[in-house]
């Protein structure tokens, strides 16, 4: 049954076959898979702050994730969006609540307070908060302020003089043609910063990541640094009209983003969806089109609360209650996924730790 199984598995045909008894696949270069840490230890601490990337490198995280867009005075700084309401205090601030605003982002009317409106000064001031109050603690709001760029940039370089094997960063453009629809372009500031920091060439620790194209063509226009595709389970770039992430996921969808990319960054259903039941299916084609294809396979994003587990791997039935993470990424790494985004570096470095040693 398990050579079956393995056979099976190879050709990622669906099967009746357990997690236990598939055989798992190669990553594209054989190397371990690379644990990222999304938005930093975004699990335990507000995301997007300097204490969120220094206890995800402390957990062992290869590579630190921040989210980037730009303020009015040109920085770059790290927040999950450029509307800033749920992850600062910028709604207790009444000196700004005249800057609250509606805007069309991607082709969706967002209302809030957004960082292109604010000077880096005054995004000082704030202090971030934790953007899932309900599933997560508070304790730690109101104690951090917002990161720049270059200050992560900064605390990478010291933490890596004391290392043999360096911290990546692994930063994600937010919204570029948007921010370039408003004079604030993504890519001079970015490639600046990195190669002022060292990063240089394709063997440099750093992926720089987007869910539009464009951007990313300009970048490898630019600049030799490894650059991932990202891709959402539903819809398209929102540069590129006409365009879905479905079809980009196919093996000419796949070979045409070698072209200018590195690797994916998967929505991870789309490497193994969810059954009607909420259980893990059998996995798709797509981490094998993908290494046909030459690229990396890097899906996001993994999660310990019962909320975001499959059914099979909660741990109950409170939606913050945590479950077995461990098992799932396990599911994922069977695939030959080249890494993965997670919210909880501790249990995923575990975990991959784990499979390495087998």
């Amino acid at each position: 049954m398990k050579r079956i199984c393995a056979a099976l598995l190879a050709l990622m045909l669906p099967t009746g076959c357990s997690a236990e008894e598939m055989v798992a696949q190669p990553t594209l270069t054989g190397q371990a898979p690379i644990v990222i840490a999304h938005r930093g230890a975004s699990g335990e601490r507000p995301e997007h702050t300097l204490e969120s990337y220094r206890l995800a490198i402390e957990l062992g995280a290869d590579y630190i994730e921040p989210d980037l867009v730009l303020t009015k005075d040109g920085i770059l700084v790290a927040r999950h969006e450029n509307e800033i309401s749920e992850t600062t205090d910028v709604a207790a601030h009444p000196e700004f609540a005249a800057r609250k605003a509606t805007k069309t982002i991607d082709g969706a009317k967002v209302t809030g307070w957004f960082t292109e409106d604010f000077t880096l000064a005054e995004l000082k001031t704030l202090r971030a908060r934790e953007r899932l109050p309900k599933l997560r603690s508070t304790d730690y709001d109101g104690r951090y302020d917002i990161p720049t760029f270059e200050e992560i940039l900064t605390f990478l370089a010291e933490t890596n003089k004391s290392r043999k094997n360096p911290v990546g960063v692994y930063p994600e453009t937010k919204h570029p043609s948007y921010f370039i629809a408003i004079g604030l372009p993504h890519e001079a500031p970015l490639l600046a910063l990195l190669d002022r920091f060292g990063y240089r060439g394709r063997s440099a620790p750093v992926f720089i990541q987007s869910f539009e194209v464009g951007n990313l063509k300009a970048l490898r226009a630019r600049s030799e640094l490894p650059l991932i595709q990202l891709m959402d389970g539903e819809g398209g770039p929102a540069d590129a009209p006409g365009t879905t992430y479905a079809a980009m996921t196919s093996p000419a969808g796949l070979n045409a983003i070698a072209a200018y990319a590195d690797g994916i960054g998967p929505y991870k259903e789309l490497v193994i969806p969810r059954t009607t039941l909420g259980t893990l299916g059998n996995p798709t084609h797509l981490v094998r089109d993908a290494h046909a294809a030459g690229l990396k396979v890097h899906p996001w994003t993994f999660r310990r609360e019962n909320y975001f587990l499959p059914l099979g791997d909660k741990g109950g039935i409170n939606p913050a209650g945590h479950g077995d993470l461990g098992a799932e990424i396990d599911a994922y790494l069977a695939t030959g996924i080249d890494g993965l985004f997670s919210d909880n570096p501790r249990e995923a470095v575990a975990t991959v730790k784990k499979g390495n040693a087998k």
